[in-house]
């Protein structure tokens, strides 16, 4: 095979000119959606690169599709290939239904160990939303990939592996909390510092370099204390240790910005300022309190008169709290960082606010081994198949967002401006037709010609 392979070097990507790219085109309308976005993927790196790179596509296998000429879900030959070559893409893919591998998208992520799901949410001007202001949506979530529930720990009701976990919870562990312990199906929940760290972390350095101004770590540390409340503490702990010149905690901003409005102002009317319910606090819980105002005020040489509002800021949200305010208060999220299950339903719940997702891009991501998979978000829809009708958009956003991993930034920039334009022009596909007057439908194939007819006149 012609073409070179993605290396990494120090932490950075080394990308040849022509890389050799894994794909997995994907199942039920995951053949019409690829020639689609392979044709705008081409033509973008044609005309920003003028021949000088080309993308060398080598194709694998997974899913239903692999299954029909394999007789494997997931042949070990698809995951060497992407372990190998470092950054790859994929269409949508069938959930094998039955026992063995749960999800093949979960399976990939766990053997590459990509543990950031980054999922950017940005509406383009044009596109049908349920809310009122759309525009106000612009995030990135960094959701955690490989831990929580989504590590597959759990045993079904009535199994001897199920009693057998109750009853050593119940009699060596002294739970007593399980209401109906002889039909309970029991899960296990783990969230490391290891895996929170890492994430955040990432995060951390994103927002950093992409010039983001905060991360709100979203958890339900409120009810799962040691689980999501501890990846609440992990999270600021890494901000605090490891990237003290360039961030600020909210509560810190509260504290510093209250001594410089009034600098008299007493450590313990500091402390009732930025805690209202202080005076119904214990002795104990009050210094807690005023300890945290001290640490703060110690910043005032390197954060105070100010400095701390050109600081990323670093903030946290109860999830619930969370999927309510991205509705009602979206300018205030710009990265949220979260475990595995919330991030699940906040991306969601967020490309649903920008016209769903169906032109929601996603990708996999383990930033210190360098691999990477970009994705559809969006499920087969088999009853689509063949017709050529279905969105291309997730794929085609996702594929920008690998040539800009890739550091190709001007080609995912154009896939960007020519997508945007053709939307614009409401030359749409039937998703987006039914809800646009005056609009154009397009089958997904001629929905890629218009892009890419679009790309001479926005780069």
């Amino acid at each position: 095979m012609k073409g070179e392979r993605i290396t990494i070097e120090n932490g950075h990507l080394k990308v040849p000119d022509h890389p050799i790219i894994p794909f997995i085109e994907g199942d039920g309308t995951g053949a019409d959606i690829w020639k689609a976005s392979r044709r705008v993927f081409d033509a973008a790196v044609e005309k920003v690169y003028h021949g000088h790179r080309q993308v060398i596509w080598y194709e694998v296998f997974a899913g239903e599709n692999s299954f029909n000429r394999t007789g494997q879900w997931l042949p070990p030959e698809t995951t060497a290939a992407f372990r190998e070559y470092l950054v790859g893409i994929k269409g949508p893919l069938t959930t094998p239904i039955g026992g063995g591998i749960r999800s093949l998208n979960v399976a990939l992520r766990q053997e590459l160990d990509l543990y950031t799901c980054l999922r950017p949410v940005r509406y383009i001007p044009g596109v049908p939303s349920p809310v009122i202001r759309p525009q106000d949506v612009d995030m990135i979530v960094f959701r955690e990939n490989t831990e929580d529930i989504y590590a597959g720990i759990e045993w079904a009701s009535g199994t001897p592996e199920a009693r057998k976990v109750i009853d050593f919870l119940q009699h060596e562990m002294g739970v007593n909390k399980i209401r109906f312990p002889e039909t309970s199906g029991i899960g296990i929940k783990p969230i490391s510092a290891q895996g929170t760290r890492r994430l955040v972390r990432a995060a951390i350095r994103y927002a950093l370099e992409h010039g983001r101004t905060s991360i709100t770590l979203v958890h339900k540390g409120n009810i799962m204390k040691f689980t999501e409340g501890g990846f609440k503490n992990w999270g600021y702990e890494v901000a605090k240790e490891e990237y003290r010149d360039q961030t600020v905690t909210e509560r810190e901003s509260w504290i510093l910005s209250n001594s410089e409005k009034n600098p008299d102002l007493t450590v313990e009317q500091n402390a009732r300022m930025i805690e209202p319910g202080y005076y119904l606090m214990t002795e104990h819980q009050q210094a807690a309190v005023r300890e945290e105002v001290e640490q703060a005020l110690n910043l005032m040489p390197t954060h105070g008169n100010g400095q701390w509002k050109k600081r990323l800021l670093i903030r946290d949200s109860i999830a619930d709290i969370a999927l309510q305010q991205v509705l009602t208060r979206a300018r205030e999220f710009d990265i949220i960082a979260t475990p595995n299950l919330n991030g699940d339903y906040l991306s969601d719940a967020l490309a649903a606010q920008v016209g769903g997702i169906g032109i929601a891009p996603g990708a996999n991501i383990n930033w210190e081994s360098g691999h990477a998979i970009f994705e559809a978000t969006h499920g087969t829809a088999p009853k689509y198949a063949n017709l050529d009708k279905v969105n291309p958009g997730s794929v085609i956003l996702s594929g920008g967002m690998m040539f800009s991993y890739m550091g190709w930034k001007e080609a995912e920039q154009l896939i960007w401006n020519a997508l945007v334009k053709t939307i614009a022009q409401k030359k749409v596909t039937y998703d987006y037709h039914r809800m646009m007057p005056e609009a154009t439908l397009l089958a997904c194939s001629e929905f890629a010609s218009a892009i890419i007819e679009n790309m001479d006149s926005t780069e």
